[in-house]
């Protein structure tokens, strides 16, 4: 069949669906980008599901971190329909008499996947995922159960885990290089099976379910989206991989919005002499060049267990466009406060400095829970005359002040003495100013509370900095 009947056939209808479900993810994708991607569905092989991956991703993706999100839907909207289950078996069996799955005992299934996991063929992993799903995932039609309750149910019963830790402790026990070496292959062929029958899984789920269905219990938040109150461990990487692309970019941005400011004084004697071309008519005003100054940059941030990844992340983003202000300082806080800038500059990674924070900066004033109103009371009392106004105060916390004394005259008079005060606050907007949170007080002190509660508001305020 030739490429222009197969997409009349269905495959724009499929890659219409496709490209609905990356955009409710949140990837930006423009009209332009789908048309060029239409375009190219009809010059690539479509019988070669890599070409068509990468063909698909170069015209859609823009950042590394849209990529798990793209390979995941591109699973579901084009994948491969299983072939012959016995042909594909007779691969993996090897001995040409053509046992099906269904004539296979547990531990016959157990030691094709020793095979597999020594040998690293993905033809037998892939073989081996689908007699493994056939025989332990026990997937009923219609039933509403994520696949992820199938691979592991599918891993369990075949004993995969128990075998590949056999397979590592026998490798390993000599404690030399080559079973070192061995050891990690078995584990990256680990990996392997584990997508294979999660791949499997989900081919079912799809042919049961369809694309969308399948795909909405998969959709996660974008590495920009994520909540910095909620990161485990896997989106704790992705964020830290993201940040410093994007401290680059904004740097880039500042330093650009700089240049690009006002006109400086009118050069009345420029102006004047310029006007002699005239006859005497100042036409054309001339600007004395400006040189604008760089701020400061102070980040008092609350440290404390509830928001303390917000906190690391915001204080790692201020030190990365550092180069954009005159000076940055920063102070971390609970219910006392001490200034962590040496600790921050001194660190060769963002890990280290949290750790040395943690341990050596002096922020536990009475009972250890977050009072707002005795830290900034502190600061004022310590650091207050220095405030000026080259200076941009940034608070980083959700203001809850565990029903302490609020001392708001504090807030006041650094915003007295500032150039600008902003908060960022973590929680949703909805919450602020319930409970214990006292955002209000403060909030009317500062040039603008911001919500930031992920990578993507950060950035949007970072770009709002004057």
């Amino acid at each position: 069949m030739s490429a222009e009947a197969q997409l009349a056939g269905g495959l724009l209808d499929r890659f219409s669906g496709f490209v609905a479900e990356l955009r409710a993810a949140g990837i930006p994708i423009s009209t332009t980008e789908v048309v060029d991607a239409t375009e190219a569905l009809r010059h690539l092989p479509l019988e070669d599901r890599s070409a068509l991956k990468l063909g698909l991703a170069a015209a859609l993706v823009k950042q590394d971190g849209h990529r798990h999100v793209f390979d995941t839907m591109f699973e579901l909207y084009f994948s491969l329909q299983p072939a012959g289950p016995q042909a594909l078996f007779d691969g993996l069996s090897g001995d040409g008499t053509g046992a099906g799955t269904e004539d296979l005992t547990a531990r016959e299934l157990a030691e094709l996947a020793y095979q597999a996991l020594v040998d690293g063929s993905p033809e037998k992993m892939a073989a081996l995922a689908r007699a493994a799903v056939d025989r332990f995932a026990g997937m009923e039609a219609g039933r509403p159960v994520g696949g992820s309750y199938y691979v592991f149910k599918t891993l369990r019963q075949l004993e995969a885990d128990q075998l590949l830790d056999q397979m590592v402790s026998s490798a390993t026990e000599a404690g030399q290089l080559e079973g070192l070496l061995l050891a990690n292959e078995y584990r990256r062929h680990f990996g392997s099976l584990r997508e294979h029958v999660d791949a499997e899984v989900r081919r079912r789920l799809v042919a049961d379910r369809g694309a969308q269905a399948v795909a909405r219990t998969l959709r996660r938040p974008l590495p920009e989206d994520v909540d910095f109150m909620h990161l485990d461990r896997d989106e704790l990487a992705a964020l830290q991989r993201n940040l410093q692309p994007l401290a680059r970019k904004l740097a880039v941005h500042l330093a650009r919005k700089r240049r690009q400011r006002r006109k400086g004084r009118l050069d009345f004697r420029a102006t004047m002499r310029r006007s002699l071309s005239n006859g005497g008519a100042p036409a054309e005003p001339v600007f004395r060049s400006p040189h604008p100054s760089k701020p400061e940059l102070w980040a008092l941030a609350d440290i404390s267990g509830s928001v303390a990844a917000f906190a690391r992340f915001t204080l790692q983003l201020v030190y990365a466009l550092s180069s954009q202000f005159s000076r940055t300082r920063a102070w971390a806080f609970i219910d006392g406060i001490d200034e962590v800038t040496d600790l921050l500059k001194g660190a060769d990674d963002i890990s280290q400095a949290v750790h040395n924070i943690n341990t050596q900066a002096d922020v536990i004033w009475t009972e250890g829970h977050s009072d707002y109103g005795h830290a900034l009371t502190d600061f004022v009392q310590r650091w207050g005359r220095e405030v000026t106004g080259r200076t941009t105060v940034l608070v980083l916390g959700d203001a809850r002040n565990n029903y302490h004394s609020v001392h708001p005259s504090a807030m006041a008079e650094i915003a007295e003495r500032a150039h600008n005060v902003w908060w960022l606050n973590p929680e949703p907007r909805a919450y602020w100013d319930t409970g214990d949170s006292v955002l209000a007080q403060y909030g009317a002190h500062c040039a603008g509370v911001w919500e930031c509660r992920n990578l993507r508001q950060l950035r949007h305020f970072v770009e709002q900095l004057p």
